[in-house]
């Protein structure tokens, strides 16, 4: 594909990238560097599978992604985050190469530029494929452990100083974090009321349960907080021709939803996230292989979520950050972030609702 979308013009990708190159300005933006790039050929394609926001491969070499207006979170977070890991020498992230804002004071981001890595693929493909594979007789799908190690590395290159965020790690008394999730649980039950009537009696049958767990989060009275991800699924973690990468630092899009979240979160907030879409990933091979091998797919979600806490935990604990994590936590943001999960589907992709509620009736069997 030679041109991008209607959105943004064919040409306007390329010479975004040659203006950086040459380290000159780009008329009408502002441009914000984090690592140099050098030049290179400039030929364009769309990536067509991103829906939210509009992404050009130029060159083979570098990605534009030019950005939609957010809503729910803060313009600059994704590249205040890339810079922070580019400062610390991160490297299992697609290199961040800068941030383009719209011309004048406080104009809004329009573009992230970064490195294109070859032959990724995001983990609903990867990580679904794996476990599809092992289903139909090949090498079991033993995915998670290093999924775990990259969320620990990630954690430990966010929580290490650097000029610009001197204090990256801070700490929280009484956070308050389980009336914001009975907040969410409750707009859960309503949504679902107008979109699916069994789904919306079997949650409020149970809502008890779920509340319980959510009021867990109290038992913490004190907590570390960074700035995390903010979105960690297994569809941010690229699986490419250079290992696991993780992508995506744009926010969690379920946070513009009722009691929308913070700059500064817990770790568990990001493996609560990631361990969920893990079973996801569960669910979506169960659909896709109509229940024929329901069993073997609970045994590997359980033990794939266990193997990813326990190299998280393992590769924090070496780098001296164990006390960034509190298990405690795991449970009370799990069930919040199926309810987020539930609340995104039921507003903007109905067709995912099966997921969630998939995860939950497997919690909270009668």
């Amino acid at each position: 594909m030679d041109s991008t979308d209607d959105r943004v013009p064919p040409g306007v990708s390329a010479a975004l990238v040659e203006a950086l190159a040459a380290d000159g300005a780009v008329a009408g933006l502002r441009v914000r560097r984090f690592v140099p790039l050098a030049p290179g050929p400039l030929g364009e394609r769309l990536i067509t599978a991103d829906q939210t926001n509009t992404s050009v491969v130029v060159g083979e070499r570098v990605v534009v992604k030019w950005m939609r207006p957010a809503p729910g979170g803060p313009p600059d977070r994704a590249p205040d985050l890339l810079a922070h890991l580019a400062a610390v020498g991160f490297t299992r992230t697609p290199t961040p190469y800068a941030a383009v804002y719209h011309g004048g004071p406080g104009g809004g981001l329009a573009a992230v530029v970064t490195g294109f890595l070859p032959d990724a693929a995001d983990g609903w493909d990867w990580c679904v494929a794996a476990l599809l594979d092992q289903l139909a007789g090949g090498p079991p799908a033993d995915l998670a452990a290093e999924v775990g190690v990259l969320a620990a590395e990630l954690h430990a290159a966010l929580a290490t100083p650097t000029e610009s965020v001197p204090e990256p790690v801070t700490e929280m008394r009484d956070p308050g974090w389980a009336a914001g999730g009975r907040t969410v649980l409750e707009a859960t039950h309503q949504l679902l009321a107008d979109l699916h009537a069994e789904d919306a009696c079997w949650l409020a049958a149970r809502a008890h349960r779920l509340a319980a767990d959510i009021e867990r989060s109290r038992e913490v009275g004190r907590a570390y907080l960074i700035r995390p991800h903010g979105d960690l699924h297994v569809g941010q973690v690229l699986r490419w021709r250079g290992g696991l990468a993780v992508t995506d630092f744009d926010g969690n899009p379920t946070l513009a939803l009722p009691g929308g979240g913070a700059l500064t979160e817990p770790a568990a907030r990001d493996v609560a996230q990631l361990r969920t879409s893990l079973l996801h990933v569960g669910q979506i091979a169960d659909r896709r292989t109509e229940g024929r091998h329901r069993a073997e797919i609970s045994d590997w979600s359980r033990h794939a979520v266990d193997d990813l806490l326990g190299a998280y935990r393992r590769t924090l604990a070496e780098r001296g950050l164990a006390h960034l994590f509190d298990e405690r936590l795991l449970r009370p943001f799990e069930v919040e972030q199926e309810c987020r999960e539930l609340c995104y589907a039921a507003r903007f992709l109905p067709r995912w609702r099966y997921a969630p509620m998939g995860v939950l009736r497997s919690w909270y069997r009668d």
